[in-house]
């Protein structure tokens, strides 16, 4: 009998790898916190990930040459992108909050770890099933 692991491990895989893309492009708004003009921009997690799991893949963007950058994130995201409305406008033009950003990365980072220990108590789990523990 066949493992598959989709069923075995459920949503959990998914969500690490939409959870690293999320803290990409925080991480990116915070290293442009000085950048006049800078738009801060996010990903609404809950949405990409439905989109994944119900098999869509996000929209693909394509490239006229190997030579262009795809930026920090995957190039199949950039349509799961969202400008941020500031809550107290720039007068640089730029919308990153720096503490607000902090604040949505650290929370993101438990999230994944969250997930990560999900993942790894559903690997112990097959291994004890593979072991006959």
């Amino acid at each position: 009998m066949a493992i598959s692991f989709d069923n075995a491990l459920g949503i959990h895989e998914k969500a690490v790898g939409v959870r690293i893309q999320r803290a990409e492009i925080l991480a990116n708004n915070i290293a442009n916190s000085d950048t006049p003009n800078y738009k801060a921009r996010d990903i609404d997690f809950e949405s990409v990930l439905q989109g994944v799991q119900g098999g869509q893949q996000p929209l693909q963007m394509s490239r006229t040459s190997d030579e262009h950058s795809t930026g920090l994130i995957s190039a199949d995201y950039a349509s799961e992108l969202m400008y941020r409305i500031p809550s107290q406008p720039s007068v640089d033009g730029n919308t990153v909050d720096v503490q607000a950003e902090m604040a949505r990365y650290t929370e993101n980072a438990i999230d994944y770890q969250a997930s990560f220990q999900f993942l790894n108590n559903k690997f112990k789990g097959l291994t004890s099933a593979i072991k006959g523990e």
